[in-house]
């Protein structure tokens, strides 16, 4: 939100990190202030799904196909899409079938302390890949 509210101010310096090759996520879009005219403008390579866009996949189709209209817009303008708060199969059933790049949420795993997380990763990493 205080991005957006002081856009024209952080625009510069955000093309400034990314030029030094720093990856900028948008968090939480669809929430708050957030637009559609700012996914072009700002320069940033994720886009995180906000979690309400995510609780109402499959409730009713409307909520489906708008989550799926962000996640294609999102990979149109380049963006790697993240959804945030997965919870259900349901839920990420559709947004694999969506092409979702990176899926996060309590379906995986609930929020750890850094030695329970180092242990879950190391216990379910793949190594073929």
């Amino acid at each position: 939100t205080v991005l957006i509210e002081s856009f024209q101010q952080v625009k510069q310096p955000l093309e400034n990190l990314r030029t030094l090759g720093i990856r900028l996520a948008l968090d939480d879009f669809g929430k708050g202030y957030s637009s559609l005219s700012y996914l072009e403008q700002l320069p940033i390579n994720v886009l995180k799904i906000d979690k309400t866009f995510i609780d109402g996949i499959c409730e009713t189709n409307g909520d489906c196909s708008l989550t799926g209209n962000i996640v294609e817009i999102g990979k149109k303008l380049g963006l790697q899409v993240v959804a945030e708060g997965v919870e259900t199969a349901g839920q990420l059933k559709y947004l694999t079938e969506q092409k979702c790049d990176k899926i996060q949420g309590w379906i995986f795993s609930k929020a750890l302390p850094l030695e329970d997380a180092e242990l879950f990763i190391r216990n379910n990493l793949d190594p073929g890949r």
